[in-house]
């Protein structure tokens, strides 16, 4: 299938025409620019003046696309147009179940940029896409909502993208309050003080090597409806502590908190949509360094819920901030709790570095699984089998912080599972898709948002199910 786009210098109100002289012109010059129509193709025709447009975008989605090949294709489509006024699309008229939302998800996220540490700025992003017509009598409500979670996702971005010198965890909790804020979320930032006061041991032991303080925000939205608690882990920067990495190791640390944010933009944006959810966002924020007062290997802390841990591995550190951000969210009894955390390079090495592993309670793993596929976000379900407990004990505490090289994702999980109760429970190894290393589609090189597109989905399909 082909998909033609024309980018006008001047388009007309409501970016109206008729696609099917738009369909010929382009059917007349397929031949001359070799043009299959395949997924991910894309070709940039001059029109010459002879046509209403000065260029048409041909982007390819092969013969039964889906909505992530729509959403692809918007974006190499936005990508490849020439810098004009407008792109005028007809992608979101393929018949695909999704394909507008997806073709406006496309271009926003494709248009992103970061660069707040340029001199010299790129070049500037189209001023519009406008959706040709005819168009669908929701297609307002569609566009909006599409473009809620695109700015979630260019949120979450943002903060990733921040430099560690810069965003500190108070920083980062600044920054989440005033988004959280303008959604219509109550926020409440704990310090260090009240941290203590409220026995939340694994962050306190993460953030004592830093000069800058750990938080923990938890921000709650004003839905009703089913109870949705999503947890982060907000490391905001990852030396490994005393555990120290090596430094090729720690060049990209100031990723180390995309799960937190990935929880806290997607709770704004399910605020903002007004889904019938009643959703709680709990981000433990801390930075681990190797200061005069950092965490030794062999501490043991008390983490909310009274269990012991020895720490064995300063570097293992996602896992003690989530203790008690988890602890603090079974208290709350959600229907569904969810965690998104940049938690092992073992899932990388397991599932390369576009899939992120999910685990967690069978229930919960099949919702959290139907709704990234449904995102266009990719998970892989990995077990939690009971046997691997026997690695996490410890001669001293209730569990060690890790249980060896082998199985290491697993282990990771099998710790936080302690802290889950009887709620139904997931965990999203995000290490591998938070970062991107190169431009392609609509991820941009650096911090990608993932999982912000599967958390709304989720919140969305729990509210119709009640």
């Amino acid at each position: 299938m082909v998909v033609p786009m024309g980018v006008d210098r001047e388009p007309g109100p409501g970016a109206e025409y008729v696609l099917d002289q738009l369909g010929s012109w382009v059917g007349d010059h397929l031949e001359g620019v070799g043009f299959s129509g395949k997924p991910g193709e894309v070709a940039v025709i001059p029109t010459g003046g002879g046509f209403r447009y000065n260029w048409v975008v041909m982007a390819g989605v092969g013969g039964d696309p889906d909505h992530e090949t729509v959403r692809r294709a918007s974006a190499v489509a936005y990508r490849a147009a020439p810098r004009t006024e407008s792109l005028v699309t007809t992608l979101h008229q393929v018949s695909t179940p999704g394909a507008l939302a997806a073709t406006v998800e496309g271009a926003l996220l494709a248009g992103y940029r970061y660069e707040n540490y340029r001199s010299e700025k790129s070049d500037r992003p189209l001023a519009e896409v406008q959706l040709a017509a005819p168009l669908p009598s929701d297609w307002a409500d569609t566009a909006e909502r599409a473009r809620i979670v695109a700015e979630a996702v260019a949120h979450v971005r943002d903060w990733v993208n921040q430099t560690g010198l810069e965003q500190g965890p108070a920083d980062l909790a600044a920054q989440m309050s005033e988004v959280a804020t303008q959604a219509g979320m109550t926020v409440e930032v704990w310090d260090e003080k009240k941290l203590e006061e409220e026995g939340m041991g694994g962050i306190l032991s993460v953030g004592r090597g830093s000069h800058r303080p750990p938080r923990l925000v938890r921000l709650v939205g004003p839905g009703e409806g089913p109870k949705l608690t999503l947890v982060g882990k907000g490391i905001t920067f990852d030396t490994g502590g005393l555990s120290l990495k090596p430094p090729t190791m720690m060049e990209n640390m100031k990723t180390d908190m995309a799960g937190a944010a990935a929880a806290a933009a997607a709770g704004a944006a399910i605020s903002r949509l007004g889904l019938g959810v009643r959703v709680e966002v709990l981000a433990a924020l801390a930075e681990n360094m190797p200061g005069g007062r950092a965490s030794r290997p062999g501490d043991v802390f008390t983490a909310r819920n009274g269990k012991t841990v020895e720490v064995m591995n300063t570097d293992a550190e996602g896992r003690l901030v989530l203790s008690d951000a988890l602890s603090l969210g079974v208290e709350g009894s959600p229907e569904l709790m969810v965690d998104l955390a940049t938690l092992t390079g073992a899932c990388k090495i397991a599932l390369g570095l576009e899939i992120a592993g999910l685990f967690g309670t069978e229930d919960a793993r099949t919702a959290v699984g139907g709704a990234a596929e449904a995102a266009g976000e990719k998970v892989w379900p990995l077990p939690l089998p009971p046997e691997y407990r026997k690695l996490l004990d410890s001669p001293v505490a209730d569990m060690k912080n890790t249980g060896g090289q082998w199985g290491s994702a697993i282990t990771a999980a099998l710790v936080l599972k302690e802290f889950t109760g009887d709620v139904p429970w997931a965990h999203l190894d995000v290490a591998g898709p938070a970062r991107s290393a190169k431009k392609e589609h609509y991820i941009s090189e650096g911090g990608t948002g993932f999982g912000v597109r599967t958390l709304v989905e989720l919140a969305s399909r729990m509210a119709s199910n009640g």
